[in-house]
């Protein structure tokens, strides 16, 4: 049995997948297995895996039913204590592992560990931010998931490792669910889990390579309805599914979407938004998408806004 399971779902990343197991083979804690489920790719997927020669890969394919089904597939077939997300896109660095493993020797009662990760763009790489108190490069923090996710998640698809009874706690991935099945995995986690978080950056995160991710339309927004009742008790979980309400109404406005709007928008407690996002809201569609378009444009720069910080 391997200490860790890395569980990766494969859908259309025939140019990306090899660099990401590359960078799982050449890790320097090398006690795992590398569990990947083909999710009915189309391309050739398949073919670059198995070209791959590592006794610790396995490699399994199902129809396409969604990365959450994938997942959830990997997840049924590891043998490893510790679960290891990875993306089939991202990137690790060699001593990620390690890192993680020195983490889990030194705080035996936690079960969820974390990374900093780097967010590649098609402008350039930007260091993801967090609203820790005082964070520190390289520091090693236990933390609130929801009170340190207010400007970016600390836990994501590829910087993220469980202990296999969390799933058993928590369950795994929502597959009713057509969108935000991480956010809704992370919020079930957050309830029950503080997060041993090291602000050191281990991980690359290539948002510009993901359609689902980096698309500006969006048909099926996240609900959060699952949460109202933990929200009253909870004013992290409160805050920060009201900082996603915020992002949700914003990409109403700019769909021209305004009965999603509404429904977002009224559930907001404006107390748990700044400055900036409460002028957002009150703007119409036009500045909206003039707003939208500058930010756009100042990426270009290598200048990067945001209305979370």
């Amino acid at each position: 049995m391997s200490f860790f399971s890395i569980i990766i779902s494969l859908y259309n990343k025939e140019k990306h997948i090899k660099a990401t197991i590359e960078s799982v083979l050449a890790q320097t804690f090398e006690d795992f297995e590398v569990i990947v489920v083909n999710d009915g790719s189309t391309d050739g997927s398949e073919a670059v895996v198995n070209s791959i020669s590592d006794p610790r890969i396995k490699y399994f394919k199902q129809d396409n039913r969604g990365a959450s089904s994938a997942r959830n597939a990997a997840i049924s077939k590891a043998s490893g204590p510790y679960l290891a997300l990875l993306d089939a896109d991202d990137i690790w660095q060699e001593n990620y592992l390690e890192t993680i493993k020195q983490l889990i020797k030194s705080h035996p009662d936690h079960h969820v560990f974390a990374t900093a990760v780097n967010i590649e763009t098609s402008n350039g790489v930007i260091r993801s931010v967090y609203s820790i108190k005082d964070i520190r490069d390289k520091d090693i923090y236990i933390v609130d998931y929801f009170e340190s996710s207010y400007i970016n998640t600390v836990l994501t698809s590829s910087s993220t490792v469980v202990h296999q009874s969390v799933f058993d706690r928590v369950g795994t991935y929502d597959t009713s669910l057509k969108s935000g099945q991480d956010t809704d995995l992370w919020i079930r986690i957050g309830l029950d889990y503080k997060i041993v978080f090291i602000n050191k950056v281990l991980v690359t995160y290539r948002y510009a390579k993901r359609s689902l991710s980096n698309r500006t339309k969006r048909a099926d927004k996240p609900r959060f309805d699952n949460y109202v009742q933990f929200e009253s008790v909870n004013p992290g979980l409160k805050k920060f599914i009201d900082l996603n309400r915020f992002s949700m109404a914003i990409l109403s406005k700019l769909e021209n979407d305004p009965t999603s709007f509404k429904r977002f928008e009224k559930e907001i407690d404006y107390n748990n938004l700044n400055k900036k996002q409460q002028f957002l809201l009150k703007q119409p569609t036009s500045v909206i998408r003039c707003l939208h378009f500058f930010k756009k444009r100042m990426q270009h720069l290598g200048i990067h806004l945001s209305a979370f910080k």
